[in-house]
């Protein structure tokens, strides 16, 4: 995957965007999240059966831990494939390993953009950049952004869309 820089670009030289993908902080905290959820689950899992059906049965254990290795290639090859460009007259989101999706959200489209950021996020120090547009199917989102970056979007996409929206 070709990134750009921290702060995107409008397009390279030879017309292709200039793509920025997510940064690892979104990685970490998603795989922090299900080695969490999953190693509480083989505990609840594998205590109980042990206690009260034997230690055959514990082994039970083992499939959220499976499960959780198999998760950690998943959201590593999601990580990856997610992506944004920033271009002169658009903003173009690129997701997906199996069902690859392409959106491009046109600046003059843009009613709201919104950067939120919950709790785990918050602790992480990530941000999620929101867009909405005049038609709810193509409603976006960019996840795990540094907050910096989140803002510098924030308000390029809505001083891009202010710009676009005066000349429709």
């Amino acid at each position: 995957m070709e990134t750009g820089s921290a702060g995107g670009g409008i397009a390279a030289a030879a017309g292709e965007p200039v793509w920025t993908g997510l940064p690892p902080g979104l990685l970490r905290m998603r795989r922090l999240l299900l080695v969490v959820w999953l190693g509480a689950a083989a505990v609840l899992l594998a205590v109980p059966a042990g206690l009260f059906a034997g230690p055959l049965w514990a082994a039970s254990g083992l499939l959220p831990l499976a499960a959780a290795a198999w998760g950690w290639v998943l959201l590593g090859r999601n990580w990856r494939s997610w992506r944004y460009a920033e271009r002169a007259d658009d903003l173009l989101l690129s997701r997906g390993v199996l069902w690859r999706q392409e959106t491009v959200v046109p600046y003059g489209r843009m009613q709201l953009v919104e950067v939120t950021s919950g709790p785990v996020e918050r602790y992480f120090g990530l941000a999620r950049v929101q867009l909405h547009t005049a038609a709810a199917a193509t409603d976006a989102a960019i996840p795990g952004l540094d907050p910096a970056e989140a803002e510098r979007l924030r308000d390029r996409l809505t001083e891009l869309g202010e710009a676009r929206s005066a000349g429709l």
